[in-house]
């Protein structure tokens, strides 16, 4: 082999190093930015519980409580730079895989341009609100409200909302089995975690993980719920899903465990950009 091949293969190793560890350090940036905004929508929620019902409980009820603070411009900008980041990332292993002896299935894949379909539509929204504090991001109510209305207009819109809650109940589902279960194991770089980091990752992963799980089923049964109903206001977003909780038989007792377990599911989300395996 001759100099030139042996100096080409070292530029291009050297290249995918670089690109590693650039797409590595997105993923780490987006689930910091992750856990920043389910911290907020956790201790927006203990508000709401206790009384406190000034701010909503999502993610412009989030993005406000961060511009309110001092750098709150510059915060929200990198908060939306991270969750740029994190859609990359996903983007990444759709293309590529992920890591895991499963990481280049196809349904490992198509969860992946899920994840990335999603984290960039949050990433526009919360870049939106950083450029404009007024129009850059509505509630999640409203939102949830007008386009479960568009569907409803559509053919057969009815039964598309139906078909949609019910995957958004198996996606909550599914989300709190597997945190119980606690198979975000096989994603950590477990030999580097001390007794006490491990006891952390697995209060905040199972807490957090089944916290944010209810929420997603609960959202989903809304959204059946107004289809069945064919009253596009019966849908909730993460706001009027959270307070529907203080309205159990459990009272806000209820609201208090899932927005304390939103808080889990954000210091979980800084456990998982410090020793995730991406």
């Amino acid at each position: 082999m001759n100099t030139r091949a042996l100096a080409w293969r070292g530029r291009a190793g050297a290249r995918r190093a670089a690109d590693g560890s650039v797409m590595e350090g997105a993923a780490r940036a987006g689930l910091t930015a992750r856990g920043v905004i389910y911290l907020l929508v956790g201790v927006l929620a203990l508000r709401i519980a206790f009384g406190d019902t000034g701010r909503q409980a999502d993610r412009g009820g989030a993005l406000a409580e961060l511009a309110d603070r001092p750098f709150g411009a510059l915060l929200l900008w990198a908060l939306g730079i991270g969750l740029v980041g994190m859609a990359l990332w996903r983007l990444s292993e759709a293309v590529f895989g992920s890591v895991g002896k499963d990481g280049r299935s196809a349904r490992k894949r198509l969860l992946a341009v899920a994840r990335f379909v999603f984290y960039a539509f949050v990433a526009y929204s919360v870049l939106a609100f950083a450029a404009d504090r007024d129009n850059g991001s509505g509630s999640s109510d409203r939102q949830s409200r007008d386009a479960t209305a568009r569907i409803m207009e559509a053919p057969a819109g009815q039964w598309l909302v139906g078909a949609a809650g019910l995957v958004i109940v198996g996606a909550g589902v599914w989300i709190g089995v597997r945190a119980a279960r606690r198979t975000y194991h096989r994603q950590l770089r477990l030999g580097e975690l001390s007794p006490g980091a491990r006891r952390l990752v697995d209060v905040t992963g199972v807490g957090g993980g089944v916290a944010r799980g209810l929420v997603f089923a609960a959202a989903g049964v809304f959204a059946v719920r107004a289809a069945i109903a064919y009253e596009p206001d019966e849908a909730k977003g993460l706001d009027d899903t959270l307070r529907s909780l203080a309205d159990t038989p459990l009272g806000p007792w209820l609201l208090v465990c899932v927005a304390a377990g939103l808080v889990l599911f954000g210091v979980f989300s800084f456990a998982l950009a410090r020793w995730r395996r991406v």
